[in-house]
Order: C-alpha cells, then structure tokens, then sequence
C-alpha cells in the first residue's frame, strides 16, 4: 500500500532490533525506581554477585544494579539530546541548503564543509577541557554541534534530487511558502532517511560520551555507562577480578549500539532502492511456488518389425 512504503519490511533483525532497544529503554526508565541508591557506600566492597546484589558491589560499596540503571538512564538522555541537536542542524544546513541553492546554498555548504574538515573527537575534547563543569545536558550539546556534518551532506544531496520533482515545481508555480513545501513536500520523503541518521547519531553519542568518561573529559557529578567503565578502571577492578563492575556497562553499550543498528539496516532497505529490490527478490524466492505437473514427453512410436 501506498501509506506503507516508507515503513521498515518486518524482518526478523527488525524484530531483534526493536526488542533489544525497546528493552534497554524499558530498563533505563523503571528500574531506577526498585533499585538503591547509586551512591549509597553503606555496603561491604567488591561484593560478588548474590541476591543481595545481583551484580555486586563497586570498591566503594555502589551497587552495580543501582548505577547500571541509572548510568542507562543517563546515557540515553545524552544519546537523544545530541542526536536530536545533530538533526536539527542537519535538516537546516542539509535540506534547507539543497532546496534553496544559490548563495545560500554555498554559505551553508561552506560551514558545513568546515565542519567536516574538522576532526570531531579532538574538537570535543578542546571544548571539554575549557569548560571546567560540564553537566550532562552540556556534554549531550557538544556532541550534537559536532557531530551534524556527514549527516548533513547526504540530506543536502537528496534534498536537490526531490528539489526538481514535479510536484515540488507545482507547489512552487501554485505559490506555495517555502516552509509548506519544505514540510508537506520533501520532508516526508526524508523521513526513512532521517530515522537512520538519528538513530546513528544516538549511537555515536553514547560512545562519544564513553571515550570522554574514559580520558577524564565527561560529565561531572552524573552516572553513565561512559563512567561506569572510568571508576572501575580507576578503582583497579580489572585487577581486583570484579569483572561484575565493568562488564555489565560495556554490554549493555555494545548491545543497544548492536540493537539499533538492526533497526537502521531495516530502515536502509527502505532508504537504499538495491537494498529493496534485493529483499523484495529474496522473498519471492522463499516463497512457495503453485506445484505443477511435469510436461510428459511423447513417447516414440516403436519401430514396426517386418518378417
């Protein structure tokens, strides 16, 4: 149907995908409320497993439990406040420049440009280490202004593709605002495409956010996944064999991180034409096919013998 073609086909890695993320964010969301206080040192150190503490303690007595749910917590808002930041720069200096051309267009595509020129992680960090308290809301709007760029440059190029299509030149020869046709004409055409640009950028700020944790650079006062792994290496866990401290965060990061990118490989099937075709191919193989008869041969007519 025609309401349905930008939709994800229902696979089996969208279904995994879905369930992993929705799962994670479950957790971020309800499992702070039936979990201790993260920073309640009132339990013995380097407590292994029990059900007490189904993940231990930390060298200062944290149960690991009670930061994982609230460093999830933590990493997501992250995640999703820099990606959101990263589209809306992206949808102005991607869509917005491919559709208005001109020197707007080049003005834009300039910065953006600059943007992409720039390495992205030194920049964090330069930024990171002049701001001497960083929240984690401010880490999350770092990320998002540095991390637009490569977004932004394929928006632009399918913004110019739709710019010439022919109920686009309609609304423009019908007087249409620019803000309408931009709206109601190109974005929902964009939409798949957005949906994998978000998604990838909510990956790439949670593990933005990890390497910053890791070098001393990330939040300050607040609990992530990124410094979950930062206290356990400096609290000498992997020499302690407290494996419950830094394995649970560094799971979890690379599971959703592999959980939305299944989703974002359903969703290039709908944005990638080949990607389409070579599934639409691939099902009507495995579909069964009506049985027919074999055609039956004629049989030779046997050579008469004459006495």
């Amino acid at each position: 149907m025609a309401e349905t073609r930008f939709l994800p086909r229902r696979s089996a890695k969208l279904v995994a995908g879905l369930v992993i993320t929705v799962g994670i964010v479950l957790f971020a969301v309800v499992a702070p409320f039936f979990v201790q206080d993260p920073r309640f040192s009132g339990n013995d150190a380097f407590l292994p497993p029990s059900a007490d503490h189904l993940l231990g303690t930390t060298k200062l007595g944290y149960d690991v439990l009670a930061q994982l749910a609230h460093g999830a917590r933590g990493s997501l808002i992250v995640g999703l406040v820099a990606a959101a930041i990263a589209i809306v720069l992206s949808l102005i200096f991607g869509i917005f420049a491919g559709y208005a051309g001109g020197w707007t267009d080049e003005l834009l595509t300039m910065v953006t440009n600059i943007m992409l020129v720039i390495p992205g992680l030194p920049l964090v960090m330069v930024i990171a280490v002049y701001l001497q308290s960083r929240s984690l809301w401010l880490v999350a709007f770092i990320l998002g202004i540095t991390g637009w760029a490569g977004s932004a440059v394929v928006l632009r190029s399918q913004a110019r593709s739709l710019r010439s299509r022919d109920y686009v030149e309609a609304s423009q020869v019908a007087g249409e605002r620019t803000v309408r046709i931009l709206l109601v004409e190109i974005l929902p055409n964009l939409l798949p495409l957005l949906a994998a640009q978000f998604l990838f950028a909510v990956v790439f700020a949670i593990l933005g956010e990890a390497g910053l944790s890791f070098i001393g650079l990330g939040p300050n006062g607040s609990i992530t996944w990124g410094t979950m792994i930062t206290d356990a290496y400096g609290g000498n866990a992997m020499s302690a064999e407290a494996w419950w401290w830094f394995v649970p965060p560094g799971l979890l990061i690379a599971v959703f991180g592999a959980g939305l990118s299944l989703v974002n490989f359903s969703i290039d099937e709908v944005v990638n034409p080949k990607l389409r075709v070579l599934a639409e191919t691939g099902d009507r193989r495995r579909a069964p096919e009506a049985a027919t008869p074999a055609p039956v041969e004629p049989a030779e007519p046997k050579a008469e013998v004459t006495a």
